[in-house]
């Protein structure tokens, strides 16, 4: 059983009609639904697993992401969640259902015109090398990202070989800015931790040179590096910019540390003007944050997958 999860309040604080925890790790809609939504697909993109799952969700588009997964298959088996190679067979498997809704051809249609969107690594760097010991016995953190750019490689073209040819991959934020890294790393006057923010632009260089790599090799498909590092280091550096009170910690509790099951209906102290907040807990931007991240990046990268 795994602690990183959120299906129950106070996540979900502002989706729906209010108070209905969904599995989001924010106060409402996250990144996927804001893009469904700017594609006019539908106002919400539901989990593939969700056992409610209509016939028409799958025709018009699923997640199949795991909270607190990485690269790194070590990051997905210490946190005891669903690993990305667990989520591509979730992907096959997918695929055959459309396959038995529409048939063959229209299926092939359908896999090879829709837009996917991989975001990872953020766990790899934050939770897995930084905070624990078992990675930096093997690797410093340029052999890691090294190896971490060499999984995401893997992983994307095996999302080719079955079928996909417009893909989005996401870049990492500026990770030391966040709440939890700041007062773990940041140090009594909770800065940003340099060391985190380095390794994110470090991994980004490398993850563009090697998207543009894939590019090349295979000249019938849309690989598109999408950055968010330099968003969200602007809404953090200058938050009223953007109408944001706090920058640094996170509206849940404290703000310095709850996330997953520390975030609760008995933590103490959550705010009550979550609007004001670029993050909702120690990890996880709000909404409002993610609909700001979001629309950018879909306004700067959507006419590169056409």
């Amino acid at each position: 059983m795994t602690a990183m999860k959120c299906n129950f309040q106070p996540y979900g604080k502002d989706f729906g009609r209010g108070n209905e925890p969904t599995g989001r790790f924010s106060n409402g809609l996250i990144p996927s639904d804001f893009i469904a939504e700017k594609l006019h697909l539908k106002n919400l993109l539901p989990p593939y697993l969700d056992p409610n799952l209509k016939r028409e969700d799958l025709l018009t588009g699923v997640s199949f992401a795991s909270g607190s997964s990485g690269y790194d298959p070590l990051t997905s088996k210490l946190a005891l969640v669903i690993s990305l190679s667990d989520q591509l067979y979730k992907f096959m498997e997918y695929k055959t259902k459309i396959h038995d809704l529409v048939g063959e051809k229209k299926a092939t249609t359908i896999i090879s015109k829709s837009v996917y969107i991989l975001s990872s690594g953020s766990n790899d760097i934050a939770n897995n090398f930084f905070s624990l010991p078992f990675r930096k016995l093997q690797y410093n953190i340029a052999t890691y990202t090294d190896f971490l750019v060499s999984e995401a490689t893997k992983f994307l073209q095996d999302l080719y070989g079955l079928g996909a040819r417009k893909i989005g991959v996401l870049g990492l934020p500026n990770l030391g800015c966040l709440p939890s890294q700041r007062t773990l790393r940041g140090g009594f006057l909770r800065t940003c931790s340099d060391p985190e923010n380095q390794a994110a632009l470090l991994f980004n260089k490398k993850l563009t040179s090697q998207i543009d790599i894939l590019g090349k090799k295979f000249p019938d498909a849309k690989f598109v590096y999408i950055d968010i590092y330099s968003k969200l280091l602007d809404m953090v550096q200058d938050p009223t910019k953007y109408g944001f009170e706090v920058a640094d910690k996170g509206c849940c509790g404290t703000g310095d540390l709850e996330v997953g099951v520390l975030c609760n209906p008995l933590t103490l102290g959550t705010c009550s003007n979550r609007s004001n907040y670029i993050f909702w807990d120690s990890f996880h931007p709000t909404e409002r944050a993610y609909n700001i991240i979001s629309s950018e990046a879909f306004d700067k990268n959507f006419n590169k997958f056409f």
